[in-house]
Protein backbone atom coordinates (compact mmCIF):
# COMPACT_ATOMS: atom_id res chain seq x y z
CA UNK A 1 0.00 0.00 0.00
CA UNK A 2 1.49 3.32 -0.84
CA UNK A 3 2.62 5.00 2.04
CA UNK A 4 -0.21 8.18 1.36
CA UNK A 5 -3.06 5.76 1.38
CA UNK A 6 -1.74 4.01 4.59
CA UNK A 7 -1.82 7.14 6.98
CA UNK A 8 -5.54 7.91 5.04
CA UNK A 9 -6.67 4.14 6.21
CA UNK A 10 -4.70 4.80 9.27
CA UNK A 11 -6.40 7.82 10.34
CA UNK A 12 -9.76 6.90 9.47
CA UNK A 13 -9.48 3.47 11.82
CA UNK A 14 -9.01 6.37 14.89
CA UNK A 15 -11.52 8.19 13.90
CA UNK A 16 -9.61 11.00 12.28
CA UNK A 17 -10.85 13.48 9.31
CA UNK A 18 -7.97 14.13 6.96
CA UNK A 19 -7.44 17.50 6.44
CA UNK A 20 -5.35 19.02 3.40
CA UNK A 21 -4.56 22.35 1.80
CA UNK A 22 -4.09 23.31 -1.66
CA UNK A 23 -0.82 24.65 -1.62
CA UNK A 24 2.21 25.61 -4.16
CA UNK A 25 4.81 27.97 -4.02
CA UNK A 26 7.62 28.46 -6.64
CA UNK A 27 10.60 28.81 -4.22
CA UNK A 28 12.31 25.75 -3.02
CA UNK A 29 12.62 27.24 0.58
CA UNK A 30 9.02 28.67 0.56
CA UNK A 31 7.80 25.55 -0.62
CA UNK A 32 9.38 23.54 2.49
CA UNK A 33 8.03 26.21 4.92
CA UNK A 34 4.82 26.10 3.48
CA UNK A 35 4.48 21.40 3.79
CA UNK A 36 6.68 22.37 7.57
CA UNK A 37 3.81 24.27 9.04
CA UNK A 38 1.35 22.27 7.55
CA UNK A 39 2.70 19.37 8.79
CA UNK A 40 3.65 21.08 12.08
CA UNK A 41 -0.82 22.05 12.52
CA UNK A 42 -2.93 21.00 15.16
CA UNK A 43 -4.58 18.70 12.63
CA UNK A 44 -4.41 15.13 10.87
CA UNK A 45 -2.62 16.49 7.55
CA UNK A 46 -1.22 15.34 4.52
CA UNK A 47 0.90 17.93 2.38
CA UNK A 48 0.14 19.30 -0.81
CA UNK A 49 2.84 20.39 -3.51
CA UNK A 50 0.49 22.48 -5.96
CA UNK A 51 2.47 23.22 -9.25
CA UNK A 52 2.25 26.05 -11.61
CA UNK A 53 0.39 27.05 -14.53
CA UNK A 54 3.28 27.12 -17.30
CA UNK A 55 4.39 23.47 -15.58
CA UNK A 56 0.54 22.43 -16.07
CA UNK A 57 0.66 23.12 -19.89
CA UNK A 58 4.05 22.21 -20.84
CA UNK A 59 5.55 25.15 -20.87
CA UNK A 60 8.91 24.25 -19.24
CA UNK A 61 10.98 26.72 -20.43
CA UNK A 62 9.34 29.99 -19.37
CA UNK A 63 8.60 27.92 -15.60
CA UNK A 64 12.28 27.67 -15.84
CA UNK A 65 12.67 31.16 -17.18
CA UNK A 66 10.54 32.49 -14.22
CA UNK A 67 12.48 30.80 -11.76
CA UNK A 68 15.55 32.19 -12.73
CA UNK A 69 14.62 35.80 -12.55
CA UNK A 70 13.24 35.70 -9.01
CA UNK A 71 9.10 36.35 -11.03
CA UNK A 72 5.88 35.25 -9.01
CA UNK A 73 4.39 32.27 -9.60
CA UNK A 74 1.44 30.67 -8.95
CA UNK A 75 2.69 26.91 -8.22
CA UNK A 76 5.64 24.97 -7.59
CA UNK A 77 7.94 24.52 -11.46
CA UNK A 78 8.84 20.61 -10.49
CA UNK A 79 10.40 20.08 -13.52
CA UNK A 80 12.26 23.30 -13.47
CA UNK A 81 13.52 22.04 -9.76
CA UNK A 82 14.28 19.04 -11.21
CA UNK A 83 13.64 15.28 -9.60
CA UNK A 84 16.77 15.48 -7.26
CA UNK A 85 16.16 18.35 -5.57
CA UNK A 86 12.35 17.25 -4.95
CA UNK A 87 13.45 14.27 -3.90
CA UNK A 88 15.54 16.18 -1.26
CA UNK A 89 12.56 18.11 -0.35
CA UNK A 90 9.93 15.05 0.35
CA UNK A 91 12.89 13.64 2.52
CA UNK A 92 13.18 16.61 4.71
CA UNK A 93 9.76 17.09 5.31
CA UNK A 94 7.62 14.35 4.69
CA UNK A 95 7.42 10.92 5.60
CA UNK A 96 5.34 7.69 6.93
CA UNK A 97 3.83 10.22 9.68
CA UNK A 98 3.37 13.20 6.87
CA UNK A 99 2.87 12.13 3.35
CA UNK A 100 2.92 14.41 0.46
CA UNK A 101 0.55 14.93 -2.78
CA UNK A 102 1.42 16.30 -5.83
CA UNK A 103 -1.24 18.38 -7.95
CA UNK A 104 -1.04 19.69 -11.15
CA UNK A 105 -4.01 20.53 -13.79
CA UNK A 106 -2.25 18.80 -16.72
CA UNK A 107 -4.35 17.46 -19.94
CA UNK A 108 -1.04 15.36 -21.15
CA UNK A 109 1.15 14.76 -17.75
CA UNK A 110 3.57 12.25 -19.40
CA UNK A 111 6.48 14.41 -18.42
CA UNK A 112 5.46 14.93 -14.79
CA UNK A 113 4.37 11.84 -14.17
CA UNK A 114 8.65 10.76 -14.99
CA UNK A 115 9.64 13.33 -12.96
CA UNK A 116 7.38 12.45 -9.77
CA UNK A 117 8.38 8.61 -10.48
CA UNK A 118 11.81 9.90 -10.34
CA UNK A 119 11.31 12.18 -7.07
CA UNK A 120 9.65 9.17 -5.35
CA UNK A 121 6.15 11.10 -4.96
CA UNK A 122 3.81 9.79 -2.84
CA UNK A 123 0.58 10.64 -4.59
CA UNK A 124 -1.02 12.15 -7.45
CA UNK A 125 -4.20 13.36 -9.02
CA UNK A 126 -6.19 14.09 -11.58
CA UNK A 127 -8.18 12.19 -14.78
CA UNK A 128 -8.06 11.73 -18.66
CA UNK A 129 -11.54 13.42 -18.37
CA UNK A 130 -11.43 15.89 -15.44
CA UNK A 131 -7.96 17.24 -16.72
CA UNK A 132 -8.63 17.47 -19.90
CA UNK A 133 -12.20 19.02 -20.72
CA UNK A 134 -11.89 22.09 -18.49
CA UNK A 135 -8.40 23.22 -19.25
CA UNK A 136 -7.84 23.36 -22.38
CA UNK A 137 -7.99 22.28 -26.41
CA UNK A 138 -6.21 19.35 -25.56
CA UNK A 139 -8.27 16.22 -27.46
CA UNK A 140 -9.79 13.75 -25.84
CA UNK A 141 -9.02 11.10 -27.12
CA UNK A 142 -5.21 12.03 -27.17
CA UNK A 143 -5.38 12.98 -23.24
CA UNK A 144 -6.75 9.57 -22.74
CA UNK A 145 -3.90 7.76 -24.28
CA UNK A 146 -1.52 10.27 -22.26
CA UNK A 147 -3.32 9.06 -19.10
CA UNK A 148 -3.18 5.39 -19.91
CA UNK A 149 1.25 5.72 -19.87
CA UNK A 150 0.78 7.55 -17.10
CA UNK A 151 -1.14 5.39 -14.88
CA UNK A 152 0.88 2.41 -16.29
CA UNK A 153 3.73 3.99 -15.27
CA UNK A 154 2.39 5.19 -11.65
CA UNK A 155 1.45 1.23 -10.99
CA UNK A 156 4.54 0.00 -12.19
CA UNK A 157 7.01 2.46 -10.38
CA UNK A 158 9.33 0.92 -7.44
CA UNK A 159 7.02 2.54 -4.90
CA UNK A 160 3.72 2.60 -6.29
CA UNK A 161 1.58 5.83 -6.44
CA UNK A 162 -1.78 6.64 -4.84
CA UNK A 163 -3.75 8.18 -7.49
CA UNK A 164 -6.97 10.72 -6.84
CA UNK A 165 -9.33 11.19 -9.67
CA UNK A 166 -10.82 14.58 -10.31
CA UNK A 167 -14.01 13.59 -12.20
CA UNK A 168 -15.65 14.67 -9.06
CA UNK A 169 -15.07 18.22 -9.26
CA UNK A 170 -15.55 18.90 -12.72
CA UNK A 171 -15.28 22.62 -13.48
CA UNK A 172 -16.14 23.04 -9.40
CA UNK A 173 -19.90 23.64 -9.96
CA UNK A 174 -23.21 23.79 -11.76
CA UNK A 175 -23.02 19.91 -12.36
CA UNK A 176 -25.04 17.57 -11.39
CA UNK A 177 -24.34 15.71 -8.38
CA UNK A 178 -25.32 12.38 -10.41
CA UNK A 179 -22.48 13.58 -13.51
CA UNK A 180 -19.86 14.00 -10.87
CA UNK A 181 -20.01 10.84 -9.09
CA UNK A 182 -20.44 8.51 -12.31
CA UNK A 183 -17.43 10.33 -13.58
CA UNK A 184 -15.03 10.02 -10.37
CA UNK A 185 -15.92 6.35 -10.42
CA UNK A 186 -15.24 6.31 -14.55
CA UNK A 187 -11.60 7.95 -13.89
CA UNK A 188 -11.28 5.38 -10.97
CA UNK A 189 -11.64 2.20 -13.39
CA UNK A 190 -9.58 3.79 -15.82
CA UNK A 191 -6.92 3.69 -13.67
CA UNK A 192 -7.81 0.45 -12.48
CA UNK A 193 -7.57 -0.99 -15.76
CA UNK A 194 -4.13 0.40 -16.17
CA UNK A 195 -2.54 -1.33 -13.03
CA UNK A 196 -3.52 1.19 -10.37
CA UNK A 197 -4.43 -0.59 -6.72
CA UNK A 198 -4.41 2.71 -4.90
CA UNK A 199 -7.26 4.75 -5.48
CA UNK A 200 -9.43 7.76 -4.35
CA UNK A 201 -12.59 9.27 -5.42
CA UNK A 202 -13.13 12.75 -5.46
CA UNK A 203 -16.51 14.67 -4.81
CA UNK A 204 -16.79 18.70 -4.81
CA UNK A 205 -19.34 19.95 -2.33
CA UNK A 206 -22.32 21.99 -4.43
CA UNK A 207 -25.05 23.68 -3.07
CA UNK A 208 -27.37 21.50 -1.02
CA UNK A 209 -25.98 19.69 2.13
CA UNK A 210 -28.75 16.92 1.81
CA UNK A 211 -28.11 16.34 -2.07
CA UNK A 212 -24.37 16.48 -1.02
CA UNK A 213 -25.13 13.72 1.37
CA UNK A 214 -27.05 11.63 -0.90
CA UNK A 215 -24.43 11.81 -3.48
CA UNK A 216 -21.30 10.52 -1.45
CA UNK A 217 -23.56 7.79 -0.20
CA UNK A 218 -24.15 7.00 -4.44
CA UNK A 219 -20.50 7.76 -4.78
CA UNK A 220 -19.38 4.58 -1.73
CA UNK A 221 -21.81 2.06 -3.34
CA UNK A 222 -20.81 2.77 -6.96
CA UNK A 223 -17.23 2.69 -6.10
CA UNK A 224 -17.71 -0.79 -4.18
CA UNK A 225 -19.03 -1.85 -7.40
CA UNK A 226 -16.86 -1.22 -9.43
CA UNK A 227 -13.69 -1.20 -8.04
CA UNK A 228 -12.82 -5.09 -6.26
CA UNK A 229 -9.53 -5.29 -5.11
CA UNK A 230 -8.44 -1.47 -5.08
CA UNK A 231 -7.32 -0.13 -2.13
CA UNK A 232 -10.08 3.12 -1.89
CA UNK A 233 -11.10 6.17 -0.19
CA UNK A 234 -13.47 9.44 -0.76
CA UNK A 235 -11.59 12.77 -0.76
CA UNK A 236 -14.32 15.62 -0.43
CA UNK A 237 -13.23 19.02 -1.67
CA UNK A 238 -14.41 22.67 0.08
CA UNK A 239 -17.25 23.93 -1.99
CA UNK A 240 -14.47 24.78 -5.92
CA UNK A 241 -16.96 27.57 -7.16
CA UNK A 242 -17.46 31.52 -6.49
CA UNK A 243 -16.29 31.69 -3.18
CA UNK A 244 -17.82 33.63 0.02
CA UNK A 245 -16.18 37.18 0.28
CA UNK A 246 -16.96 37.76 4.37
CA UNK A 247 -14.66 35.91 6.77
CA UNK A 248 -17.90 34.66 8.56
CA UNK A 249 -19.08 33.35 5.14
CA UNK A 250 -16.42 31.60 4.39
CA UNK A 251 -15.81 29.94 7.86
CA UNK A 252 -19.41 29.04 7.75
CA UNK A 253 -19.14 27.43 3.81
CA UNK A 254 -15.88 25.41 5.27
CA UNK A 255 -17.51 24.23 8.37
CA UNK A 256 -20.33 22.84 6.67
CA UNK A 257 -18.18 20.94 4.38
CA UNK A 258 -16.69 19.42 7.11
CA UNK A 259 -19.70 18.64 8.97
CA UNK A 260 -20.45 16.85 5.63
CA UNK A 261 -17.21 15.11 5.21
CA UNK A 262 -17.99 13.92 8.94
CA UNK A 263 -21.33 12.75 8.59
CA UNK A 264 -20.99 10.85 5.33
CA UNK A 265 -17.82 9.06 6.58
CA UNK A 266 -15.61 10.64 4.24
CA UNK A 267 -11.92 10.11 4.58
CA UNK A 268 -10.04 13.27 3.65
CA UNK A 269 -11.16 17.03 2.72
CA UNK A 270 -9.62 19.53 0.69
CA UNK A 271 -9.81 22.60 2.54
CA UNK A 272 -10.43 26.22 1.32
CA UNK A 273 -9.17 29.44 3.19
CA UNK A 274 -11.29 33.24 3.41
CA UNK A 275 -8.43 34.16 1.34
CA UNK A 276 -10.03 32.62 -1.63
CA UNK A 277 -12.20 34.99 -2.96
CA UNK A 278 -9.48 37.71 -3.61
CA UNK A 279 -6.16 36.20 -3.54
CA UNK A 280 -3.51 32.79 -3.30
CA UNK A 281 -3.81 32.28 0.37
CA UNK A 282 -0.53 32.71 2.15
CA UNK A 283 1.08 29.89 4.66
CA UNK A 284 -0.63 30.79 8.30
CA UNK A 285 -3.99 31.51 6.30
CA UNK A 286 -3.55 27.73 5.22
CA UNK A 287 -2.49 26.75 8.98
CA UNK A 288 -5.70 28.52 10.27
CA UNK A 289 -7.89 26.95 8.17
CA UNK A 290 -6.47 23.00 8.66
CA UNK A 291 -6.85 23.83 12.17
CA UNK A 292 -10.26 25.17 12.43
CA UNK A 293 -11.68 22.22 10.30
CA UNK A 294 -9.62 19.92 12.30
CA UNK A 295 -11.93 21.29 15.61
CA UNK A 296 -15.24 21.38 13.53
CA UNK A 297 -14.74 17.77 12.71
CA UNK A 298 -13.82 16.33 16.51
CA UNK A 299 -16.58 18.00 17.22
CA UNK A 300 -19.12 17.01 14.62
CA UNK A 301 -17.61 13.52 15.45
CA UNK A 302 -18.71 13.71 19.21
CA UNK A 303 -22.42 14.91 18.37
CA UNK A 304 -24.24 12.73 16.88
CA UNK A 305 -27.17 14.46 16.64
CA UNK A 306 -25.94 17.62 15.04
CA UNK A 307 -28.27 19.37 13.08
CA UNK A 308 -26.11 21.47 10.84
CA UNK A 309 -25.89 18.54 8.25
CA UNK A 310 -29.07 17.42 7.34
CA UNK A 311 -29.95 13.66 5.73
CA UNK A 312 -29.17 12.68 2.40
CA UNK A 313 -32.33 13.59 0.03
CA UNK A 314 -33.67 10.89 -1.79
CA UNK A 315 -33.90 12.45 -5.36
CA UNK A 316 -32.88 8.73 -7.48
CA UNK A 317 -29.08 9.62 -7.58
CA UNK A 318 -27.54 6.37 -7.19
CA UNK A 319 -29.87 5.40 -10.13
CA UNK A 320 -29.11 8.05 -12.45
CA UNK A 321 -25.14 7.96 -11.89
CA UNK A 322 -25.33 4.10 -12.20
CA UNK A 323 -27.25 4.61 -15.57
CA UNK A 324 -24.92 6.82 -16.50
CA UNK A 325 -21.90 4.52 -15.83
CA UNK A 326 -23.59 1.58 -17.33
CA UNK A 327 -24.40 3.69 -20.60
CA UNK A 328 -21.01 4.68 -20.82
CA UNK A 329 -19.20 1.19 -19.88
CA UNK A 330 -21.62 -0.52 -23.23
CA UNK A 331 -19.87 1.79 -25.65
CA UNK A 332 -16.16 0.39 -25.68
CA UNK A 333 -13.99 -2.61 -24.57
CA UNK A 334 -11.82 -0.42 -22.29
CA UNK A 335 -12.71 2.34 -20.29
CA UNK A 336 -10.81 4.74 -21.87
CA UNK A 337 -12.40 4.20 -25.46
CA UNK A 338 -15.84 3.78 -23.63
CA UNK A 339 -15.56 7.66 -22.11
CA UNK A 340 -14.29 8.64 -25.44
CA UNK A 341 -17.01 7.21 -27.22
CA UNK A 342 -19.65 8.47 -24.58
CA UNK A 343 -18.76 12.00 -25.00
CA UNK A 344 -18.17 11.61 -28.82
CA UNK A 345 -22.42 10.83 -28.58
CA UNK A 346 -23.40 12.80 -25.65
CA UNK A 347 -23.83 10.17 -23.39
CA UNK A 348 -22.09 12.09 -21.29
CA UNK A 349 -21.94 15.97 -21.45
CA UNK A 350 -21.03 18.49 -18.82
CA UNK A 351 -23.27 21.52 -18.77
CA UNK A 352 -21.81 24.37 -19.33
CA UNK A 353 -17.78 23.15 -20.68
CA UNK A 354 -16.69 24.67 -23.73
CA UNK A 355 -14.35 22.17 -25.05
CA UNK A 356 -14.73 20.80 -28.43
CA UNK A 357 -15.12 17.01 -27.50
CA UNK A 358 -18.31 17.68 -25.38
CA UNK A 359 -21.51 17.82 -26.75
CA UNK A 360 -22.67 21.14 -24.65
CA UNK A 361 -26.21 19.93 -25.18
CA UNK A 362 -27.39 19.44 -21.39
CA UNK A 363 -28.12 22.45 -18.79
CA UNK A 364 -28.19 22.37 -15.10
CA UNK A 365 -30.03 24.66 -12.36
CA UNK A 366 -30.14 25.13 -9.17
CA UNK A 367 -34.41 25.06 -8.50
CA UNK A 368 -36.61 26.15 -6.18
CA UNK A 369 -35.45 23.37 -3.42
CA UNK A 370 -32.07 25.11 -3.78
CA UNK A 371 -31.20 21.25 -5.82
CA UNK A 372 -28.77 21.45 -8.19
CA UNK A 373 -30.58 19.08 -11.18
CA UNK A 374 -31.26 18.85 -14.97
CA UNK A 375 -33.02 21.27 -16.75
CA UNK A 376 -31.44 19.66 -20.45
CA UNK A 377 -30.75 16.42 -20.94
CA UNK A 378 -29.40 16.53 -24.57
CA UNK A 379 -28.21 12.75 -25.16
CA UNK A 380 -27.77 12.17 -21.18
CA UNK A 381 -29.90 9.52 -19.82
CA UNK A 382 -30.59 11.63 -17.25
CA UNK A 383 -34.05 12.91 -15.74
CA UNK A 384 -35.05 16.18 -16.19
CA UNK A 385 -37.11 17.49 -13.26
CA UNK A 386 -40.23 19.06 -14.50
CA UNK A 387 -41.90 20.23 -10.96
CA UNK A 388 -39.38 23.49 -11.38
CA UNK A 389 -40.56 25.91 -12.78
CA UNK A 390 -37.33 28.22 -12.45
CA UNK A 391 -35.77 25.70 -14.00
CA UNK A 392 -37.88 25.48 -17.35
CA UNK A 393 -37.23 29.31 -17.77
CA UNK A 394 -35.10 30.60 -20.63
CA UNK A 395 -31.32 30.71 -19.58
CA UNK A 396 -30.04 34.20 -19.61
CA UNK A 397 -26.69 35.42 -18.64
CA UNK A 398 -27.70 37.22 -15.98
CA UNK A 399 -29.55 34.12 -14.41
CA UNK A 400 -26.39 31.93 -14.86
CA UNK A 401 -24.17 34.38 -13.37
CA UNK A 402 -27.15 34.58 -9.80
CA UNK A 403 -26.65 30.58 -9.83
CA UNK A 404 -22.63 31.11 -10.29
CA UNK A 405 -22.97 33.45 -6.86
CA UNK A 406 -25.77 31.15 -5.29
CA UNK A 407 -23.42 29.96 -2.53
CA UNK A 408 -21.30 33.81 -2.32
CA UNK A 409 -24.79 34.97 -1.54
CA UNK A 410 -26.03 32.85 0.67
CA UNK A 411 -23.21 32.37 3.33
CA UNK A 412 -22.28 36.05 3.25
CA UNK A 413 -25.47 36.89 4.00
CA UNK A 414 -25.34 36.37 7.83
CA UNK A 415 -22.68 38.62 7.71
CA UNK A 416 -24.09 41.16 6.20
CA UNK A 417 -27.08 41.50 7.90
CA UNK A 418 -25.21 41.40 11.13
CA UNK A 419 -23.44 44.44 10.07
CA UNK A 420 -26.69 46.55 8.93
CA UNK A 421 -28.50 45.17 12.73
CA UNK A 422 -24.54 46.69 14.06
CA UNK A 423 -25.04 49.51 11.95
CA UNK A 424 -28.65 50.32 13.35
CA UNK A 425 -27.94 49.89 16.80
Amino acid sequence: MPRFADFVRTATAAGRLVVQPRMGFGELARMRAGLTAVRDCRATTVGTITLDSYTRVGDYASARRALREGADLNGFPLLAHGAGAVRDLLREVSGDAFPVQVRHGSPLPLDLFRTMVAAGVDATEGGPVSYCLPYGRVPLPEAADNWARCSELAAGAPDPMHLETFGGCMLGQLCPPSLLVALSVLEAMFFHEHGLRSISLSYAQQVHLGQDMEALAALRELAGEHLPGVQWHVTLYTYMGVFPRTPIGSYRLLEDSVRLAVHSGTERLIVKTPAEARRIPAIEENAEALEFADAVARQAAADCADTNCPPPTDTGLLTEARTLIGATLELGRTVGSALVTAFARGVLDVPYCLHRDNAGAARAVIDEQGLLSWSRAGGMPVTVRDTDAVGTSPLTADRLTTMLAYNERRYDREDMVGSLLRSAA
